[in-house]
């Protein structure tokens, strides 16, 4: 295989629509323990499956006897989902799609992986997290174009100051705005066409949902 996205299937809870589907479509395939379980309702074949295990049952490892597997100890410096995101960049892996990071029983790991996608983000990779509903993307000092359905909710959550964002096509647009750290004046907005943001300075992450269309 020759592409360069890849999927990574994480532990948090998914719900399988058109958008996610379509995200998935043609990627190379790498779940994480219990993420695996996301495989057969998308139709994916994983060509690696990494982890403790320990959140994968007997029944789930039955199903996939044939992918190969790379086992780690619980007691481990980083998360399943982190090494198998390390493991699809080994591969030369340009984008990341990570199915499974936005929901589930785990709110420290789905806090987790919105600040690794941002530092992935700096360090030159395509990253988006999606839960299906739910589709998140980091936004650093630069533009982001996002194909949104008009009447769709997006928030803008700042993990630092931000400086200089612009937001169009959105209820509530703004221009070189500053926005302080812990603000929560770009929460609930709602998109009016395709999307575009720009930043000047600053992290942040945009949390999308492409089916809510109940407005702000």
């Amino acid at each position: 295989m020759t592409s360069a996205h890849f999927t990574i299937l994480l532990g948090g809870t998914i719900t399988v629509t058109d958008r996610l589907q379509k995200a998935v479509a043609g990627t190379r395939v790498i779940a994480a323990d219990s993420g695996m379980r996301h495989a057969s309702v998308l139709g994916l074949t994983p060509e690696l499956w990494v982890g403790d295990f320990d959140s994968s049952d007997a029944d789930l490892m039955s199903q996939w006897p044939d992918t190969p597997q790379q086992p780690f100890p619980a007691a481990k410096g980083v998360t399943d989902g982190e090494i198998a995101v390390s493991e699809a960049l080994s591969r030369d892996a340009k984008r990341l799609t990570l199915v499974g990071a936005l929901a589930g029983e785990r709110s420290d790991h789905a806090l987790f992986h919105l600040l690794y996608a941002v530092s992935l983000a700096e360090r030159g990779f395509d990253v988006v997290l999606t839960s299906g509903t739910e589709e998140a993307y980091p936004l650093l000092a630069n533009e982001l174009a996002l194909d949104l359905p008009v009447g769709s909710l997006f928030s803008v959550a700042g993990f630092t100051a931000l400086d200089g964002l612009d937001i169009e096509n959105a209820r509530y647009p703004l221009a070189d705005f500053a926005l302080a750290f812990g603000s929560s004046r770009t929460i609930s907005n709602v998109a009016e066409g395709p999307l575009r943001l720009r930043l000047k300075s600053g992290k942040a992450i945009v949390l999308a949902r492409p089916y809510d269309l109940t407005g702000a």
